[in-house]
């Protein structure tokens, strides 16, 4: 049942990655668009995760569940309704959201409340293997259904899921909590949900505004992008909290999150792996559905076909990982994994060409799903296991914040990546083209302004002919629009290799003996 639960948490996201193109005509909008409700769904997870686990701690875990769920139920109704973009946000983005941040904490310590030592490590690389599934499987049961159907009745299976698990929910037994029961810190809470989202928001604007020189910006402070300005307001606020939480603790009330708990080594190496595995998965999963549908013109269902490698072998890798923990150290596992993806990234990398290389993209996608698995089947415990039971609600709060802010971040700053460089690179193509007169060019530079969206080539081929230009000079264009596709995607890909090297540090902390990582009761606070 709570393998059933994260399975409904974390599919609607990869349904909707997969569906962009169908979204974006059912709603007559863009690209830019649905990226920022995609990315505002993960938003506000990460925003309201840690209230959520103080929530659980204050009515009980399991009543939090039930709350969560049916939260998460209305939204999921409200979605499949939804008539515009802004009816999709409040329904999907927001209210499932907002279910989602009472659910996951609450299930990560009913988890840990109902399970012990290999059991406990098992559970966790079967939730994990559940949410590598829910991710990888999207694409599939969403393609299937956008094509044949439509994308709204995923979300009316998932309200007729979610009334399956209340049904039975009862039959899990709470979790328990010790000391009194602790208050919400609501000024924290606005702190850290403020912090957050400044920081998501201006990466997520920085394809529009311009990363630190302006392009679209709003305003132009001392003559830099909005972006600078917004993130840093955002790293203030997370300062600020951080100082507030501080002052909670020494005054004796209680604080959001105990932050002494990430002063526990595994946990913090736990928590960096939870961010940048998401961080990655995420972008990669918003970059891979504009390959396949905008660039290569395949529908919903001809995508999650070709996604299945990564359905197929994360489920198997995460399953696989689970009982290798006792045959191999944690960290080992982990590195491992991402390796693996390194490996997967890149191939996809090379993978990205005009035409599809079916044998090539499969086994690149098949890569990354090993490295994705690896790593879900042993971090979830790792963080759980590193505290003990006063404080697994707050280092479940603190393991979904991560993730969270790791898959809005990534579909956030690889989007942003991808659209921005689109613009640039077919602006110099443009520029460069010998079959394009200094005219056109100009004229092309014109209209596209500081920006053009990511859309199937032949809108660009009516738009050269809605303009009067020539058939050879129309074409000229559409290859050219073709070629910036293809290198903004490459780009988007390799910043995402990139970020995997940049998280093999965190690693340094995770458990390396083979024994699992034994409680320490005295780093986590009573709750």
């Amino acid at each position: 049942m709570l393998g059933l639960a994260q399975f409904v948490m974390v599919l609607d996201q990869s349904v909707m990655n997969v569906s962009i193109s169908a979204l974006v005509a059912d709603f007559d909008t863009d690209v830019t668009a649905i990226q920022a409700v995609i990315t505002l769904y993960s938003l506000v997870m990460a925003m309201f995760m840690l209230a959520g686990a103080k929530v659980g701690d204050i009515i009980g875990r399991r009543r939090a569940f039930i709350v969560g769920l049916v939260v998460y139920a209305v939204g999921s109704a409200v979605t499949a309704a939804a008539p515009t973009v802004v009816v999709l946000a409040l329904g999907w983005s927001v209210l499932e959201g907002l279910g989602a941040s009472l659910v996951l904490p609450a299930l990560a310590a009913l988890i840990a409340g109902n399970y012990e030592g290999d059991a406990r490590k098992i559970a966790y690389g079967v939730i994990g293997g559940v949410a590598g599934a829910g991710i990888a499987v999207g694409p599939i049961v969403g393609g299937w259904v956008t094509t044949t159907l439509t994308w709204r009745v995923v979300f009316v299976a998932e309200v007729v899921l979610v009334l399956l698990i209340l049904a039975v929910v009862r039959k899990v037994a709470d979790a328990p909590r010790t000391g009194p029961s602790p208050r919400l810190d609501v000024v924290g809470t606005v702190l850290s949900a403020a912090g957050l989202g400044a920081i998501v928001l201006g990466t997520l604007r920085a394809s529009t505004w311009g990363w630190v020189t302006p392009r679209e910006s709003p305003v132009e402070p001392f003559g830099f992008s909005l972006t600078v300005f917004v993130v840093a307001a955002g790293g203030l606020l997370m300062w600020s909290f951080v100082a507030w939480q501080r002052y909670r603790e020494a005054s004796g009330a209680d604080p959001l999150v105990h932050l002494d708990l990430l002063s526990v080594r595994p946990l913090r190496s736990g928590l960096a792996g939870l961010f940048t595995q998401n961080l990655i998965l995420m972008g990669t999963f918003f970059v891979v559905p504009l390959y396949l549908q905008l660039v290569l013109g395949l529908d919903a269902l001809q995508t999650g076909l070709r996604m299945l490698p990564i359905s197929i072998t994360m489920f198997l890798a995460a399953a696989v990982g689970s009982r290798l923990s006792s045959r191999l150290s944690i960290r080992a596992i982990v590195r491992t994994g991402l390796a693996a993806v390194s490996i997967g990234v890149l191939l996809l990398f090379s993978a990205v060409e005009p035409t599809l290389d079916g044998a090539g993209f499969a086994v690149a996608m098949a890569v990354l799903g090993v490295g994705m698995g690896l790593i879900a089947s042993q971090l979830g415990n790792v963080v759980q296991s590193s505290v003990d039971a006063s404080g697994r609600s707050e280092a479940g709060g603190l393991q979904f914040t991560s993730q969270q802010l790791g898959s809005s971040l990534g579909i956030a700053l690889i989007g942003a990546i991808v659209l921005g460089s689109l613009t640039s690179v077919f602006l110099s193509t443009v520029g460069q083209d010998q079959r394009l007169s200094a005219e056109v060019s100009e004229q092309v530079g014109v209209a596209v302004g500081s920006g053009i969206d990511f859309v199937p080539a032949d809108r660009i081929e009516d738009a050269a002919q809605e303009a009067g230009l020539g058939v050879d000079t129309s074409e000229a264009l559409v290859e050219d629009y073709q070629t910036a596709q293809l290198q903004s995607l490459r780009l988007g890909l390799l910043a995402a290799a990139l970020l995997v090297l940049l998280g093999i540090p965190s690693t340094a902390h995770l458990p390396h003996a083979l024994k699992p990582p034994e409680p320490t009761g005295s780093t986590a606070p009573p709750t």
